[in-house]
């Protein structure tokens, strides 16, 4: 069990980033070198906070059992220098009137990020999203290797095509403990997205792993609060998108779908790639 547990990492240590995020660590305040970027892995999301604005805290989305590794699958997601501004232009309308709401991920609050345009991009919107495929679910560790077995033979042989992010929206979590500001899929690779998805729930069914969503809306997440703020935050959301005329939408950004990856616990498999050039 101690082989496994440094191949694939803690069970108990990772899941689902959107639903499980983990908790800064408390550390004196620092200031960051401008130049050249740190890599947003290494980045100490403390050395951004004020001690005054205390910890935010993550629930996982289901119990710890030994021997279980979070599963994961997913589109990898970056977006372009370009895209960022827009992004940024309209994150930051949003946190001036939502103050709750943190970065993904790093769990920095964004509102703090919004005092500076160099780290609200580099932050907020320099680390790799996911489009997920599938429920982030629990499995042993003798299902592993028949489960990455079959969706690559479900998925292997896939297309390049453009994925469009059409509309900004805002999702609530299954137990209502989260709530997420996301750009979703709406138009532009929403039909291949669909049939990836479909094929992953055919691989979750067989291993009797709770499938996706019955009407899935593939996003990515940028933001979140604590709680059931969907309301509040849909409000905002509508209210700023409505203070942009004259300003096409059609397309929030775009990028070009390069593969799909899987992560089961700390140990990531590549389930298809497409070459670059095509």
């Amino acid at each position: 069990m101690e082989a496994l547990k440094s191949c694939y990492g803690d069970g108990s240590s990772d899941s689902d980033s959107e639903s499980v995020p983990s908790a800064p660590t408390s550390a004196p305040s620092a200031v960051l070198t401008p130049l050249p970027p740190p890599p947003i892995s290494l980045l100490d999301p403390s050395a951004f906070l004020d001690l005054q604005t205390g910890q935010t805290t993550r629930i996982r989305s289901f119990p710890h059992v030994d021997g279980n590794y979070a599963l994961h699958i997913y589109i990898p997601i970056n977006i372009s220098s370009p895209s960022k501004k827009e992004l940024s232009a309209f994150l930051k309308k949003v946190s001036s009137r939502e103050p709750n709401l943190n970065v993904v991920d790093v769990d920095v609050p964004l509102n703090v990020l919004c005092k500076n345009d160099e780290k609200l991009e580099q932050v907020a919107l320099g680390r790799e999203f996911h489009i997920s495929l599938g429920r982030t679910v629990p499995i042993r560790v003798h299902q592993i290797d028949s489960v990455i077995s079959m969706l690559k033979q479900k998925l292997q042989i896939q297309r390049q095509f453009w994925i469009d992010f059409n509309k900004w929206e805002v999702f609530v979590n299954d137990d209502h403990t989260r709530t997420f500001l996301s750009v979703e899929v709406v138009q532009g690779g929403l039909i291949e997205i669909t049939k990836q998805i479909e094929a992953v729930n055919t691989v979750y069914r067989l291993h009797n792993l709770p499938e996706f969503y019955k009407d899935p809306r593939p996003h990515i997440s940028l933001a979140w609060a604590l709680g059931d703020i969907s309301h509040s935050l849909k409000k905002v959301v509508d209210e700023e998108m409505k203070c942009a005329v004259g300003k096409s939408f059609k397309s929030i950004f775009s990028c070009k779908f390069k593969g799909i990856e899987c992560k089961i616990g700390k140990k990531a498999y590549t389930i298809c790639k497409i070459p670059d050039g095509q």
